[in-house]
């Protein structure tokens, strides 16, 4: 008895016998057949199609037994829980974690501080000072979140995010 009506009029049944085993696929990467029918005939030619990754979730990690000393470039975004020594520039976020310690300047997107940071924080969209953070230098940054308990010794320039950008147009930096 069979459950579905064949899409495909010119393919051969699928024996029903017992003790006749089922086609073998005629290529090797041809999925096997089985009773499940699909919901349209073009599904069963086409290949799953594989979902692209997500730029957010290109996320380094520096554990918090680490300690490196070097330089950080990229279009990615980190997380730092141990020790580093270095500049970071990323296109991406940087996330520094309580008990964490970074000492160079950072530029990025989004810059979230729980640990510590010594160098200054550059063109910045936004800049988190968690509860836990300690920041020993400059911000200048589009926007700033501090919360309660967080300290700070430096300048900080904020909200000034796109008069910024078109002084640096202007003088000829930001021209290609």
């Amino acid at each position: 008895m069979a459950l579905w009506k064949d899409s495909n009029p010119g393919s051969a049944p699928a024996p029903t016998s017992p003790g006749v085993a089922p086609a073998a696929p005629l290529h090797p990467r041809e999925p096997e057949k089985t009773n499940v029918a699909s919901l349209s005939p073009e599904s069963a030619r086409r290949p799953a199609a594989t979902p692209a990754p997500r730029a957010e979730a290109r996320e380094s990690h520096i554990s918090a037994e680490l300690t490196i000393e070097g330089k950080i470039a990229g279009s990615g975004s980190i997380r730092i829980a141990g020790r580093f020594k270095g500049d970071v520039q990323v296109d991406g976020n940087v996330s520094l974690e309580a008990g964490a310690r970074l000492e160079g300047h950072v530029k990025a997107n989004v810059v979230s501080v729980s640990g510590e940071l010594i160098g200054n924080i550059e063109n910045a969209k936004r800049v988190e000072l968690l509860e836990t953070g300690v920041i020993n230098g400059d911000v200048k940054a589009g926007s700033l979140t501090v919360a309660a308990g967080s300290r700070m010794r430096g300048q900080v320039e904020f909200g000034y995010e796109s008069e910024g950008r078109s002084k640096a147009e202007t003088k000829g930096f930001g021209n290609a």
